[in-house]
C-alpha cells in the first residue's frame, strides 16, 4: 500500500492551510450522520415538544445549519467556504430510542465540504443533547461518520 502524504503538514511537519487557489472549482457535497440515544421517555417527551427549552429537533436542526458555516472558524486549517446549501435532518427512531441526525452540504468550491457536514451533525447532536439533559444526562451521542461524497479530485464516496 502507498503511503499517503498528509497534506496539511510541510516538508518540516509543520501545521500549514492547504493552498487550493490552482483547483478548478467544482460542485461538491457531503453526507455524514451521527446519534443521540437515550431513555424512551425522554424522546417522547422530545416528540411531544414537552421540553421547557422549546422545540429540540428545531433548535438543534438550525443548530447543526450554523455550524455549518461557521466550520473555518471552529476546525484549524479548514477553508471559509461560500456554501450554497445545507440540510439537516433529525430523525427519531422510536424503537431504538434515539435520533438519527443527517447534515447534507453542498458547495461550488475548490475544496470539499466533508468538516462542514460533520460539524453541523456533531453540533445537531451536542445541540439535542443541551435541550433534554434536564431530563436525562445519560444520554450518548455517538457513531458520527461520513456517509457520502462527491466532486474534487478523489471523487465519489459513499459508505459500506
Amino acid at each position: 500500500m502507498t503511503k499517503k502524504k498528509l497534506t496539511h503538514l510541510d516538508k518540516t511537519g509543520a501545521a500549514r492551510m492547504v493552498d487550493v487557489s490552482a483547483k478548478p472549482a467544482t460542485s461538491r457535497s457531503a453526507t455524514a450522520k451521527g446519534r443521540v440515544s437515550m431513555k424512551p421517555a425522554t424522546l417522547k417527551l422530545i416528540l411531544e415538544d414537552g421540553l421547557k427549552k422549546g422545540n429540540a429537533l428545531e433548535v438543534a436542526r438550525l443548530a447543526g445549519i450554523m455550524a455549518a458555516k461557521r466550520t473555518s472558524d471552529l476546525i484549524p486549517l479548514c477553508h471559509p467556504l461560500a456554501i450554497t446549501k445545507v440540510e439537516v435532518d433529525l430523525v427519531p427512531d422510536a424503537k431504538n430510542a434515539s435520533v438519527e441526525v443527517v447534515a447534507t452540504v453542498k458547495v461550488t468550491g475548490q475544496t470539499g465540504v466533508e468538516m462542514e457536514a460533520l460539524t453541523a451533525v456533531s453540533v445537531a447532536c451536542l445541540t439535542l443533547y443541551d435541550m433534554a439533559k434536564a431530563v436525562d444526562k445519560a444520554m450518548t451521542i455517538g457513531d458520527i461518520r461520513l456517509t457520502a461524497k462527491s466532486g474534487g479530485k478523489s471523487g465519489a464516496y459513499k459508505a459500506k
